[in-house]
């Protein structure tokens, strides 16, 4: 085994999950919880872009229940990012689960 090639297969990885990175931060999910009445909006990074709730769901006399969609539309669009960004380092790694290589956000 050449640890030179080795190495070199090494840096090319590194340097691929670095542009994936990249390009996966561009990327956008959106989640939507109670029939469309509350939509996130999340970029690869996991930062919520926007929040859209429908005004019909707004009910000041249950504020927890609006509070419950919220989280629940942001953890679903978590879920989504999640599931890209494996996608993706799947066809990085040819379908290999390799421990240590993980994208930010996944676990």
């Amino acid at each position: 085994m050449d640890i030179r090639a080795l190495m070199k297969q090494a840096q090319q990885m590194q340097q691929k999950m670095q542009e994936m990175q990249e390009k996966l931060g561009d990327e956008k999910v959106e989640a939507t919880v109670a029939g469309g009445q509350v939509t996130v909006e999340m970029n690869g990074r996991r930062e919520v872009l926007n929040l859209t709730i429908s005004p019909e769901i707004v009910d000041p006399e249950d504020v927890e229940f609006l509070q419950d969609l919220i989280v629940s539309a942001i953890n679903e669009a978590g879920r989504k990012v999640d599931e890209m960004s494996q996608k993706e380092m799947g066809s990085l790694t040819g379908g290999m689960n390799i421990p240590g290589l993980n994208l930010p956000g996944m676990g």
